[in-house]
């Protein structure tokens, strides 16, 4: 809204100095500024309504050292996650930008289903929350929204070569104009190989001439699949005080270099990337969440003043998920977001071993002494403290590496 409003003020009233608000670099350290403050100053008001209204985390026993401690913490601090973003954002992004547009709509479609699970757990007293089967619905419902806008909607185009390479020639006004190289694509990119990009499309190749246009029976499915797993990787990951949020604000870091090479067509020319007209917007979203995460992380961090619960994790998800597909990286995911895969992994290791083992000796054996795996270290006896900074170093190194790819193929 302000954008517009200083807009109107450069464009039609020549107020000088408003120019400035046509910069993304200076929008989005306002919003990131705006959301730190927002989170930390108005985040104590929400944890002390939290707490008047006991709306406290019901712990189960797992033999956790410290664990019982926990009891009665404020949860449904995703809350704060959600307006400390969705406020900058609101104030200072194009609101008509598609990839903004999609961006809000995932925060509040996450945050609802994310919302609803924690109000039943602690108000109906259910601790399995909202079923599991109206979880993955709604996260289907978000994927096919997300994946048929990207394909379908006009706006959302990729321009391969970043500096137009042919003209045309207006006889009638004796100009030279470039021609336009954006095009619908669902092309994305494959890290670590020289010839890095892949389309979607080419995997119907064997449908014959016109098998583009079907493309979207591969790329929504696609679409589906990672807000799934990647929403449900951040839910895991919320186990222990200040995880989920440390590593998110990492990984929303390295999704925003991407965001700001790939919409920036020097950069991407540079890089020799895809450039992707309109996806620098998303730089100013992405200030505003990892202000939002960095000022929760504030009371969040050991001991923890509030949780987020499913409220912010499954928010948190989303929104990663949906950075990394608009911006055409969705391929890096397994490293930019390897504490969510290894969180996912060791979970799905664990059920599988055990189901397993009891079928073939009658009695099921683990792996790992409990999972998630931040839990098998709690187990050994590694205080969560310690457990979330090296967490945290490690989401630093996988950060570093994923950004690494623009040059390295």
């Amino acid at each position: 809204m302000l954008y517009y409003l200083f807009e109107y003020l450069d464009k039609i009233l020549d107020v000088p100095g408003t120019g400035v608000f046509q910069y993304i670099t200076f929008r989005s350290a306002l919003a990131i500024i705006m959301s730190l403050l927002l989170s930390t100053i108005y985040g104590k008001r929400v944890i002390n309504y939290l707490r008047r209204q006991q709306i406290g985390e019901t712990v189960r026993e797992l033999g956790l050292e410290g664990q019982n401690e926990k009891a009665g913490t404020p949860t449904m601090g995703g809350l704060i996650i959600i307006f400390s973003t969705l406020i900058p954002v609101i104030l200072l992004a194009k609101l008509d930008n598609i990839y903004i547009i999609l961006l809000i709509v995932t925060t509040l479609w996450m945050g609802l289903i994310g919302f609803l699970d924690d109000y039943i757990k602690i108000f109906k007293k259910d601790k399995a929350g909202l079923k599991g089967i109206f979880k993955v619905i709604g996260q289907v419902g978000l994927g096919i929204i997300v994946g048929a806008t990207l394909y379908f909607h006009p706006g959302v185009t990729v321009r391969k070569d970043s500096v137009p390479t042919k003209i045309e020639i207006n006889s009638t006004q004796n100009t030279i104009n470039p021609v336009s190289l954006e095009e619908k694509s669902t092309a994305t990119t494959i890290p670590f190989f020289k010839n890095n990009e892949f389309d979607y499309a080419e995997v119907l190749s064997f449908m014959g001439d016109g098998y583009e246009n079907w493309a979207w029976l591969i790329f929504i499915p696609v679409v589906i699949f990672i807000i799934t797993a990647v929403s449900n990787g951040a839910n895991l990951t919320d186990g222990i005080d200040g995880l989920a949020a440390g590593t998110s604000a990492i990984s929303v870091v390295a999704l925003g270099v991407f965001t700001f090479v790939s919409g920036n067509i020097i950069f991407s020319d540079y890089l020799n990337i895809m450039f992707i007209p309109n996806s620098g917007e998303m730089t100013v979203f992405i200030a505003a969440f990892v202000g939002a995460l960095v000022g929760f992380l504030w009371y969040n961090s050991y001991p923890a003043a509030v949780f987020m619960g499913d409220t912010g994790s499954l928010t948190i998800g989303g929104i990663i998920a949906v950075l990394a597909i608009a911006v055409r990286k969705e391929m890096l995911i397994p490293v930019i977001c390897g504490i969510f895969l290894a969180e996912n992994l060791s979970v799905v290791i664990q059920v599988a071993y055990f189901k397993y083992t009891k079928k073939k000796y009658g009695e099921g054996r683990r792996i790992f002494l409990m999972s998630p795996l931040h839990h098998h270290y709690q187990k050994k006896g590694y205080h969560e403290s310690k457990i979330v900074t090296r967490f945290w170093i490690v989401g630093i190194l996988l950060a570093i590496v994923s950004i690494v790819t623009l040059k390295l193929r």
